[in-house]
């Protein structure tokens, strides 16, 4: 499965037609070309010859949880655990959220049950919504120093670890571009939402017939597309809060907002060119990741978290993926048209109701180990292909997407603004996204939608 994509996209180049009848409304759990059954898959190399962490004895024999909502994670993390035990002698049990099911609720719903996990990944919206009553205070831990500009507090306290950093926009196949059109693709070169269009109405040109894949997903469409409307007010965090204290009071009218209307002119520049633009509510996820790899499509709307679906279709981690910024308008000197959005979106909250003294200092022990131990440092990039928002990790990504945002990151072409929404945000407001999605209600029953849900909160 793991050819070299410049040659397949040539080669579909070639014939035009890029074989997009025997993609279409089909379910793939592999690419279009069959898993070699003879393939031996990579594996990472970790240096386990140095490892200077002062380890405690006295935690030996204790076992503790982990709850994990991130899916593409999971192995890595339990790898992570067994590296963990091997040297500290602490058993971390890694239990996945099911796929579909909300992390905020999960965790609630064990504490309901009065076994709640001893760590939690949650996302940040969730870790205010549950810090001050359940959590461990962390804020004099050693590693917050590491951590400065991507910590979360809650009324001056801090409450979680920054597990990494994600970043979100259009990713595109650079491979597939050149073959398209026959010539070298700067992505650099493209500032506004008019050189997007014009560069996608030349991919239609050379035979892309529709050069786009949107996911249907809830959460794509309610959070990490509908969150710039938020994020983009000044880039900051305190700037999306400010303009949703604006809409929860009735004080800003989203007709009259700028980033709205910006916000849906680029949305529905995706939509005309989406690939499932016929039947946009039956998109199928996985499938988006082969349409990518394979050259159906150029873009694919999602963060350095699809690096994983992209890899099983075929893509290589030598292999030319970016991301480009979510344009909204057509002013160069724009942020929002320079910059791509990054922000430390997954956070791990201590239970400080129920776990013994014995299970925190086991789960602090853990978390050090991850930001200061030579192993914890390698696998939270290496194993777990994640961003680290730890400035002593001297390990960059290995993945193009992730590599991709680090150096946004590094090159302060990154805007860090997280909008702290309630964890029902995503899937009411997803909903209404999907209905404009598959053109079930105009821009202003949207809109509504929007404001009555702010009205509520």
């Amino acid at each position: 499965m793991k050819k070299k994509i410049a040659a397949k996209v040539i080669a579909s180049a070639l014939t035009m037609a890029l074989t997009a009848a025997t993609l279409t409304g089909c379910r793939f759990g592999f690419a279009s070309d069959p898993d070699d059954p003879n393939e031996v898959k990579k594996e990472v190399t970790i240096d386990t010859s140095v490892d200077t962490f002062q380890y405690d004895t006295g935690l030996e024999g204790t076992s503790i949880t982990l709850l994990n909502s991130k899916a593409e994670i999971q192995v890595a993390l339990e790898k992570m655990s067994a590296a963990f035990e091997e040297k500290s002698g602490v058993h971390v049990e890694v239990m996945p959220v099911t796929d579909g099911d909300s992390p905020y609720t999960k965790v609630v719903s064990l504490y309901n049950s009065g076994n709640p996990p001893t760590l939690s990944i949650l996302d940040t919206t969730d870790v205010i919504a549950l810090a001050e009553e359940k959590a461990e205070d962390l804020t004099d831990e050693a590693w917050t120093v590491e951590a400065e500009g991507y910590l979360t507090e809650v009324n001056g306290r801090v409450y979680s670890f920054p597990l990494c950093i994600e970043g979100r926009g259009l990713i595109y196949n650079k491979a597939v571009i050149e073959a398209a059109l026959g010539e070298p693709f700067d992505p650099s070169q493209i500032k506004t939402q008019d050189d997007f269009t014009a560069l996608l109405d030349r991919l239609v040109a050379a035979g892309i017939e529709r050069p786009v894949s949107m996911a249907k997903e809830d959460w794509s469409l309610g959070a990490h597309q509908l969150q710039y409307i938020y994020e983009t007010y000044d880039g900051t965090s305190e700037g999306a809060q400010e303009i949703i204290e604006q809409i929860k009071a009735g004080e800003l009218d989203l007709e009259e907002y700028n980033r709205m209307s910006e916000f849906l002119n680029m949305f529905d520049i995706l939509k005309n060119y989406n690939v499932a633009k016929g039947d946009p509510l039956g998109a199928d996820y996985d499938e988006m990741a082969i349409d990518l790899a394979d050259g159906k499509t150029a873009f694919w709307f999602n963060g350095n978290w699809a690096w994983p679906n992209l890899e099983e279709a075929g893509a290589e981690t030598e292999d030319a993926y970016g991301f480009l910024p979510y344009f909204l308008n057509n002013d160069e000197n724009d942020f929002a048209n320079q910059m791509i959005q990054g922000s430390p979106s997954k956070q791990i909250m201590l239970d400080g109701q129920i776990a013994s003294d014995q299970e925190k200092a086991a789960a602090k022990e853990f978390l050090n180990w991850i930001v200061y131990s030579e192993i914890g440092q390698q696998m939270l990039v290496k194993s777990c292909s994640l961003i680290p928002p730890f400035k002593n990790n001297p390990y960059e990504p290995e993945d193009p997407l992730s590599r991709d945002i680090y150096e946004h990151v590094q090159n302060g072409t990154a805007f860090n603004a997280s909008a702290i929404v309630p964890n029902d945000h995503w899937s009411i407001l997803g909903a209404a996204m999907q209905k404009y999605l598959a053109g079930r209600c105009d821009r202003e029953e949207l809109m509504q939608s929007i404001e009555e849900y702010w009205a509520q909160q």
